[in-house]
């Protein structure tokens, strides 16, 4: 069965919101045949990826860049998983106060260095994250989930 992994940082209420709308797109009943695995960006592993068949990613937007969680995730992982994941589908959500534009800059330019293929636009939510962020995040999750499928 393919394995869908979530890695996030989640520090606010927003992004618990955007996280779980993630998750439930990801776990859509027609979508029964993705196993999901969610695990926080300071805790998922090199094992975590390798067993992984496409990504979610979801980090707030902190002075201008992704939060140093997914950095260190990404330092983590890099290296030993930079070929074996060529080709897998990945989208992104962001939160931030104000803007979003460096942390997206950022992600992508490491996922595409890592050979990842993006399937759906970012998320990206400033300010309060409402019913629209919710259900544009549901739709992130099952997008990429039905890429694996």
């Amino acid at each position: 069965m393919p394995q869908l992994l979530i890695v996030h940082h989640t520090p606010s209420p927003a992004l618990q919101a955007m996280l779980e709308a993630v998750r439930s797109g990801a776990r859509d009943p027609e979508l029964s045949g993705v196993e999901v695995a969610v695990k926080p960006a300071l805790a998922a592993t090199v094992p975590d990826v390798l067993a992984a068949d496409g990504f979610v990613l979801g980090t707030p937007a902190n002075i201008g860049y992704m939060s140093g969680a997914l950095k260190h995730f990404f330092d983590t992982v890099y290296y030993p998983c930079l070929e074996a994941k060529a080709g897998a589908p990945y989208g992104l959500y962001v939160h931030g106060a104000s803007d979003t534009t460096g942390a997206v800059r950022a992600v992508t330019s490491i996922v595409k260095g890592m050979g990842w293929s993006e399937v759906v636009n970012p998320v990206l939510v400033t300010g309060e994250a409402g019913k629209d962020a919710e259900r544009d995040c549901y739709e992130l999750g099952a997008t990429v989930a039905a890429n694996l499928l």
